[in-house]
């Protein structure tokens, strides 16, 4: 079965730390090769980091404070989903 998504919010890019709306789940779309990191709120320490290939896409799980960074060659939406 697939499935389904909701959008949450508009899409963005990672040019800049954001928490996406304070998302708890996102969508992020490489448009090419990088890396994603993200941190504890604003300025905190680094939690973790992903190396996506371009033209990939992932769901994202994090805490609505938690911010992600990449560049403006990811673009990421709020959503939320089901199976």
């Amino acid at each position: 079965m697939a499935s389904t998504i909701k959008l949450l919010g508009s899409q963005t890019d990672l040019a800049s730390a954001t928490t996406v709306g304070e998302a708890t789940v996102v969508r992020v779309l490489a448009t090419a090769a990088g890396t994603i990191t993200q941190k504890a709120a604003a300025g905190g320490a680094t939690l973790g980091t992903i190396q996506m290939l371009a033209n990939t896409e992932i769901v994202l799980a994090k805490a609505p404070a938690n911010t992600l960074q990449g560049g403006a060659t990811f673009k990421v939406v709020k959503i939320a989903y089901s199976n």
